[in-house]
């Protein structure tokens, strides 16, 4: 195919991406031209495009590099792509009045433009996202999802150089900000000029709607405040997460906690996450109902999950926001120093919070609280309700808001070495990493591998760990001992 039909092509998606008109062909044509490094267009026809954004967007690239007009850079390249696809994607004011136009007939239409939007226009990194190793393991708390994040790019040792250098810029504050629509990225700082953000209101406060470039799970997706304040668990938490499931009923949403090492891994900009997707914990069951004499139309129970759970379901979302806040108010102040929950320092630093998550279930609104307690100790510095030491070779990252739900993201280093391990198990020549030893050593004794069986072994093995790190994060341990402390927490409410 020859430049000037690649040129075409991108114009005619550019065209129907609904942010130009027919009128703009040339004008947009001429633009693509310059960015490449062309000098002349041959005359070409519209016709029915029969290649992907990314295909043409990789045509276009490998002309402007071959022309000189951008360096063969991770950074560069990523500025660069993001403005030829800006061309695809209509501008913001634009954007939302689509977005509201599909969400008058229905929300998941509204959500299905903007999803095909943001992978068509290359701001969710689809290709990068099908790098990511992705299995499921069973457990006693049913099937969890382990996924070795391998989609965001290794910097290479040019880009670190780079951004030893570059100058400190306060702008945009964080990844999170508002101010990341169309900002044109900087060496030490992402390309967002293809970046778009819907607009909503949530009971009188301004909130933006956007998608996660790496998402781990289906139209992973970000709710984020349009200034930069910090994260807080409050009862207007609550309030939210079950106003943000009435406009998007097809989505759960959730918050990280607002504490170092049970909190994610922003603190410093409100959001929340949300997205179209059945978690692991969504499917866990009640196993242990109570009652709360306030609110005597409530479903409320324990769920069963390695951490600590307690579910409330009601057809009334304020009933629920006011349970909740109940909890968060009791929690925060609770401590039981014989299974070491302590709620404060003795300097006053508060160490008790909440994970929250929204959804609805045909007309009940469901929210599941899940307890955290961020103290350290000298038996464990990470943090006493953290990954401990023996699981750390497979997870020592905060659990945030997507583990606590059943998704492990564990880190790409996992990728090299887990088939280190299994060349380990297989006696095959090997360079296992000294801290898979001896595990590596614990599965031979379990298990006869064989060059069929061992990768699927070794994928179960690692499901079991990270079953083992939410039983470590979670407060109330899942014995006699801890469920009848579990209870007296329960009791106390």
């Amino acid at each position: 195919m020859s430049i000037s039909q690649t040129i075409t092509d991108f114009v005619t998606l550019a065209i129907q991406a609904g942010g130009w008109m027919e009128l703009d062909r040339l004008y947009l044509q001429n633009r693509v031209l310059a960015m490449i490094g062309e000098e002349s267009l041959e005359s070409i026809s519209p016709t029915v495009v029969k290649k992907t954004s990314l295909e043409l967007l990789d045509e276009l690239v490998a002309q402007a590099v071959a022309n000189g007009t951008v360096k063969e850079e991770a950074m560069d390249l990523e500025i660069f792509e993001a403005q030829l696809m800006d061309f695809l994607t209509p501008p913001p004011s634009v954007v939302n009045a689509l977005f509201a136009q599909h969400y008058e007939k229905d929300p998941a239409d509204a959500t299905d433009y903007f999803f095909k939007l943001s992978q068509e226009n290359d701001y969710i990194k689809t290709r990068a996202i099908a790098k990511n190793i992705v299995f499921p393991a069973e457990t006693e708390y049913g099937q969890l999802e382990i996924t070795i994040n391998l989609s965001r790019p290794e910097k290479d040792p040019k880009q670190i150089a780079a951004e030893r250098q570059a100058a400190q810029v306060d702008y945009p504050k964080c990844v999170l900000c508002m101010e990341n629509e169309g900002y044109k990225g900087r060496t030490n700082y992402p390309a967002r000029t293809n970046h778009r953000i819907i607009r909503m209101n949530l009971d009188g406060e301004s909130w933006g709607f956007q998608y996660s470039p790496y998402a781990y799970y289906n139209e992973h997706s970000i709710i984020l405040f349009e200034e930069h304040r910090p994260m807080v668990i409050s009862k207007e938490t609550f309030r939210r997460l079950t106003r943000i499931v009435e406009v998007l009923p097809h989505y759960f949403v959730g918050s990280n906690a607002d504490l170092p090492i049970v909190g994610g891994s922003i603190l410093t900009h409100d959001h929340y996450q949300a997205g179209r997707h059945v978690f692991p914990m969504e499917k866990a069951e009640i196993e242990q109902y109570f009652e709360l004499s306030d609110f005597p139309l409530m479903n409320a129970g324990i769920v069963k999950w390695p951490m600590s759970v307690i579910r409330l379901q009601s057809p009334n979302s304020e009933d629920l926001v006011e349970a909740a806040s109940l909890i968060l108010e009791k929690w925060r102040n609770y401590s039981d120093e014989d299974v070491s929950i302590r709620a404060f320092s003795e300097d006053g630093t508060p160490h008790h919070t909440i994970t929250p998550i929204a959804r609805r279930k045909g007309q009940l609104f469901e929210l599941d609280l899940v307890l955290r307690d961020n103290n350290v100790s000298t038996e464990y510095p990470d943090g006493i309700f953290h990954p401990h030491k023996a699981v750390q070779h497979i997870k020592k990252e905060n659990i945030g808001l997507i583990e606590v739900m059943g998704l492990a993201v564990l880190p790409p280093r996992l990728g090299s070495e887990l088939e280190e391990v299994e060349k380990y198990v297989l006696e095959k020549e090997n360079q296992i990493a000294d801290y898979h030893k001896k595990w590596a050593d614990q599965m031979k004794e379990i298990y006869s591998f064989n060059k069929k069986n061992a990768k699927e072994l070794i994928q179960k093995e690692v499901g079991q760990i990270f079953a083992q790190v939410l039983a470590d994060a979670g407060v109330y341990k899942r014995t006699p001992e801890g469920q009848a402390a579990f209870k007296r927490f329960i009791d106390s409410l």
